[in-house]
């Protein structure tokens, strides 16, 4: 259910052209941004993790006008999001140069590395959202005992299929460039292929595992 007591209640203007309709969880967040692009009545609509952002054409319609729009889709309810079926297996090197962080966690959460790799790898998640820089996947569902707070410094570069885990989530890196988050490992799994029809291959709602593989075995 979206948080408040009605569709209302839920819509929020934050903007000359733009309104933040609060969302319960990352799925419903893309249910609604689906439904709404879908109605080709607003300029854009983005799905965050816990909301969404609609920008409507402020020379044509009033914020309150949108406003009770959005209220109006919320009201009627909103169509599921279809979700895939096939479970992406995505394959991992941990520790060492894969993941620098590896061992620093491991002291930090008093876990074995063993144990740290058994608890990553056991659960399969779903993809809450992709975003922030090209192709960036975060995946909800990390155990509690994972769950630590981003670097205090970001680094300047984190490779390319690089495996981060902060504040509940994983993160994977589908191109290079500065992060904040802890690297337990990196992928050799094409986060991002410029030659492929779908460039980026994981979407919102995927369901996926993460496998323990050595450099060698994974490719890198």
């Amino acid at each position: 259910m979206l948080s408040g007591d009605s569709g209302s209640d839920a819509v929020e203007i934050c903007g000359d052209d733009l309104l933040s309709v609060a969302a319960a969880s990352p799925m419903q967040a893309h249910a609604l941004a689906e439904q709404l692009r879908a109605s080709g009545k607003w300029r854009e609509v983005v799905a965050g993790i816990a909301s969404v952002v609609v920008q409507f054409d402020a020379t044509v319609t009033t914020a309150n006008e949108a406003s009770q729009q959005v209220a109006a889709v919320l009201a009627e309810g909103l169509s599921p999001v279809r979700r895939p079926e096939q479970l992406l297996e995505i394959p991992v090197v941990y520790g060492g140069d894969s993941g620098p962080d590896f061992d620093a966690i491991c002291q930090q959460t008093g876990l074995s590395a063993d144990d740290l790799i058994a608890l990553h790898t056991s659960v399969e998640y779903r993809v809450d959202l992709v975003g922030f820089t090209p192709g960036f996947v975060y995946i909800g569902g990390l155990d509690d005992k994972l769950n630590i707070p981003r670097l205090t410094e970001p680094r300047q570069h984190v490779a390319a299929g690089s495996v981060g885990i902060a504040d509940g989530r994983t993160g994977l890196y589908a191109v290079a460039g500065p992060g904040g988050w802890p690297i337990i490992g990196r992928t050799a799994y094409k986060l991002f292929d410029p030659d492929a029809d779908n460039p980026f291959p994981i979407s919102t709602g995927m369901r996926v595992r993460f496998v323990s593989l050595g450099a060698a075995e994974a490719g890198l």
